[in-house]
């Protein structure tokens, strides 16, 4: 094995403190003043210098109801998402296993978004030619980071939820190199899984006992779908608190888990129209279907300065200049999420809720912008409006537990994008219907680390 640039293992994403402490502190002095040094890799982590946890517990002026939500922000990851965890975690194993190569191999990401801008950052760093695929309708933000991390983009029809078409072009390119490209694709490569099982779900377990909120136990972890990294946290919460209940979250317009439905929306990063490879339905207990422009319609009340203005009313400055600073669509989504559900659980102060915040508002001032076209400048009065109706007066619609005939609906969706289109057989298929095969991928992570660790020695790191 040649020369390879590499990053942290996931014990030390999880625990960034096992970092070289010399390599700690220069990488953490590079987020800022050169942020696409690849040393940068070393602060993929849920922590900062200091090993405080990513967290924000929101007001309950805010949510409106008894129970803590908790929100595990992303933007201060590198790429400012934390879905350069599961793009480095992806490749890293890639390199580890002899399966990639940066001076033959060019890797190809399917995205609608985050993940391709970490892909584009990642992949770069650790000097591989990457390309990434997505959507034409993304925000214009996405395209240009893109760009400017290294990376080629193609921009495919449609919007968030048209995957289809991303897999096709992945597909095209692919059969025009086959022995060249390499697809890293999110929906179905476990690394992701394993990434958000481990770094993840053991951030939130060790998040609640420093916090000592409620009982302190996890009551449900919200997370809306887009490659279903993100909810596998629950699979890890679930082991130490069994009564968590997994919910996961999409869009009205495009109610996939929901109605076996398609369409398009908005919420960018979610709802591929599809049922991904590494989400384990079997172990969800719900799915919670979100609107996209109540979602858009918040998060302008959240950023835009008169909303701003509005929420401090009630909520303190800070509270409220924190909540415009982490969070972007779909964190939006995922807290209206966490508040229809402990509504619909009649959950009190013992119950702990915990979400996600994946990128924050730098990835949507044009969607703003344009917001503001449609619907008018935003008024104080307007402002109360959404707040009341979308938050305070979240209803218990769009719910659907995870019932036996349920998790087989989830599940045997899966069939028609990976067996009749991606070329899965049902036997592989079949097999991700038992825990046992989720247990096996986690089970991985320790070996994977020992090669890192292997790696380093061998190459005096």
């Amino acid at each position: 094995m040649g020369k390879f640039v590499l990053g942290p293992t996931f014990e030390e994403m999880l625990h960034p403190e096992k970092i070289d402490r010399k390599t700690r502190e220069i990488a953490w002095k590079m987020r800022k003043e050169d942020p696409l040094d690849p040393i940068n890799l070393y602060n993929i982590s849920w922590r900062d210098i200091d090993n405080r946890i990513y967290y924000f517990v929101l007001p309950k002026e805010f949510t409106g109801v008894d129970a803590n939500i908790v929100v595990l922000y992303g933007k201060d990851f590198p790429t400012g998402s934390h879905k350069v965890g599961a793009t480095y975690s992806i490749l890293m194993e890639k390199v580890l296993r002899g399966e990639v190569d940066p001076t033959y191999h060019t890797l190809v990401w399917p995205s609608t978004g985050n993940y391709g801008i970490g892909g584009a950052w990642v992949g770069c760093r650790m000097k591989f030619d990457s390309v990434v695929i997505l959507p034409e309708e993304m925000s214009a933000e996405r395209f240009n980071i893109i760009k400017e991390y290294g990376a080629r983009v193609f921009a495919t029809p449609g919007c968030e939820s048209n995957v289809k078409e991303i897999y096709d072009k992945a597909k095209e390119l692919k059969a025009a190199n086959p022995e060249k490209v390499r697809v890293l694709n999110q929906f179905d490569e476990l690394g992701n899984y394993r990434f958000h099982y481990y770094v993840t779900g053991n951030t939130i377990l060790e998040m609640m006992d420093e916090l000592g909120l409620g009982n302190g136990r996890v009551s449900a972890v919200v997370a809306t779908v887009g490659s279903a990294g993100t909810i596998a946290c629950g699979d890890r919460i679930k082991e130490v608190y069994p009564e968590v209940k997994i919910v996961a979250g999409e869009p009205v317009q495009c109610p996939t888990l929901s109605l076996n439905g398609y369409g398009g929306h908005d919420i960018q990063g979610i709802g591929d129209k599809h049922v991904t490879w590494i989400h384990n339905v079997m172990n969800n207990d719900a799915v919670v279907a979100l609107d996209d422009i109540e979602c858009k319609k918040l998060l302008q009340v959240m950023t835009d300065e008169e909303g701003k203005k509005f929420l401090k009313e009630f909520l303190k400055a800070d509270d409220v200049d924190t909540m415009a600073d982490i969070f972007g669509i779909s964190g939006v989504a995922n807290i209206v999420g966490a508040i229809k559900m402990a509504k619909y659980y009649k959950m009190s102060n013992k119950d702990n809720i915990v979400t996600i915040a994946t990128d924050n508002i730098d990835r949507y001032h044009s969607v703003m912008e344009n917001m503001s076209k449609t619907y008018g400048e935003l008024t104080r009065d307007e402002a109360r409006h959404r707040f009341e109706s979308y938050v305070l007066g979240a209803k218990t619609d769009w719910i659907f537990e995870g019932t036996m005939d349920n998790r087989l609906r989830w599940h045997n969706l899966k069939y028609y994008t990976w067996v009749e289109q991606q070329g899965r057989s049902v036997e592989e298929l079949n097999k991700t219907m038992s825990q046992d095969f989720w247990k096996a991928e986690s089970g991985k992570i320790e070996e994977i680390d020992e090669l890192l660790l292997d790696y380093r020695v061998r190459n005096k790191e």
